[in-house]
């Protein structure tokens, strides 16, 4: 009997640094006993062999890339998915919490109708400077942004462990075992589960 949940980490990168995120999400998925599959999300991507997903994509112009986006409508109603966004602001201080908070809201009513998430988070990426009109470089001081990498490693870690501790395991008959979750992704009661 196979109990071991199986989980497809998906991603669409622009630069490499979502890529990165997932990489390290299903490494930890993988060191808490999970199947993890790690790979890039395209129309070829079937999501009827996995237990959970986590899907994540690079924000531009406050918006997940495509494919990300047509992954989302293809998630079986039934299957817990995790959702991260990767941009340039690392959610860190008061101010860059906020514009973080309203890039998630963004982000989501691109997402389809009906889909929910059990949780979306947002991650800083890997900043580069070049290209970046005077203005922009200006307004990223102003708001106390660097340049380099902003992935904040622990706190990636840490979710995908939190993300491990919630997922069902897998029954010999092909159906799942619950992990104290309800529908919705929130705690049944008495569980203590957190969503």
């Amino acid at each position: 009997m196979d109990e071991t949940p199986r989980v497809l980490i998906g991603y669409a990168t622009a630069a490499g640094s979502t890529q990165g995120i997932a990489e390290r999400i299903a490494a930890v998925l993988r060191d808490e006993g999970c199947e993890a599959v790690c790979r890039p999300v395209g129309p070829d991507v079937d999501c009827a062999g996995f237990d959970a997903l986590v899907i994540g994509s690079a924000v531009h112009n406050m918006a997940w890339l495509r494919p990300a986006v047509d992954l989302l409508g293809r998630v079986p109603d039934d299957r817990p998915t995790w959702c991260f966004s990767v941009g340039g602001v690392s959610p860190h201080g008061r101010l860059t919490r906020y514009m973080t908070g309203q890039e998630v809201r963004r982000v989501e009513q691109a997402f389809p109708s009906g889909f929910r998430a059990r949780e979306h988070v947002f991650f800083g990426g890997v900043i580069e400077m070049r290209g970046l009109p005077l203005w922009g470089r200006i307004f990223w001081r102003l708001i106390g942004g660097r340049p380099g990498d902003q992935r904040d490693w622990p706190a990636i870690e840490g979710w995908a462990r939190q993300i491990a501790a919630a997922l069902p395991t897998r029954l010999a008959d092909g159906g799942r075992q619950s992990s104290g979750l309800g529908t919705s992704g929130t705690p049944r009661p008495g569980t203590g589960t957190p969503g």
